[in-house]
């Protein structure tokens, strides 16, 4: 059994996925980052940054282990499993790339977006114009992979496509205002949305943790 500590935010959204997709029994403990869950002693001893998603996996041998960091834990899961990455060669290494890249760019840049342009009460312009115009910039570099393959890594769906389909979709809809315009000049991105959203184990996945 696996043991997944998440909330309902798009970062907390790409394991559920995940674990849907893969099939694994899993039990979810929500963690209300709202209500500053994430710094409760139990928590940090699993994952030692107080950021969720994380999970714990009893059936290793050595006993229980935990994973914190969702590229992490999607790695993890994708070779216990053996799906939804290449186990060697070119696929496997484009599908790392874009993990990371959503990991490392896509994630952040909307973040801060999101906090700057719409959760926060003192507008700072100058900030806003900075995650709009990287998350901008993202966003093209997407539409463009997206034009010459149907799915992040090529030609299959892979644990890329998991950590960026939460995050994308935050983008339509919670940052809808703030990029209006992007939104306008990606068709492949949305094309590729609705390829992704009709998966049953994404559908599932986004509903976990139901609050």
């Amino acid at each position: 059994m696996i043991t997944l500590y998440t909330w309902s935010t798009p970062n907390g959204r790409k394991i559920p996925i995940m674990l849907e997709e893969c099939g694994l029994p899993y039990a979810v403990v929500p963690v209300n980052i709202g209500k500053d869950e994430q710094f409760a002693p139990d928590f940090l001893k699993v994952a030692p940054n107080n950021k969720i998603p994380a999970i714990v996996d009893d059936e290793t041998e050595g006993g229980p282990l935990s994973v914190f960091e969702s590229g992490a834990i999607l790695t993890y899961l994708a070779e216990k499993t053996g799906g939804f990455l290449a186990p060697a060669g070119p696929a496997r290494y484009k599908a790392l790339a874009w993990l990371h890249w959503q990991t490392g760019g896509l994630s952040p840049m909307l973040g801060q977006l999101g906090f700057f342009a719409v959760r926060s009460d003192e507008k700072a312009p100058l900030a806003i114009k900075r995650f709009t115009d990287e998350a901008d910039r993202l966003l093209r570099v997407m539409d463009k992979r997206l034009g010459e393959e149907p799915y992040l890594a090529g030609a299959e769906y892979s644990i890329a496509d998991i950590a960026c389909y939460p995050w994308t979709l935050a983008a339509t809809s919670l940052l809808k205002e703030p990029l209006k315009d992007t939104l306008g000049r990606v068709p492949n991105v949305h094309a590729w949305l609705a390829r992704v959203g009709e998966r049953p184990a994404v559908q599932r996945g986004m509903a976990v943790p139901k609050t």
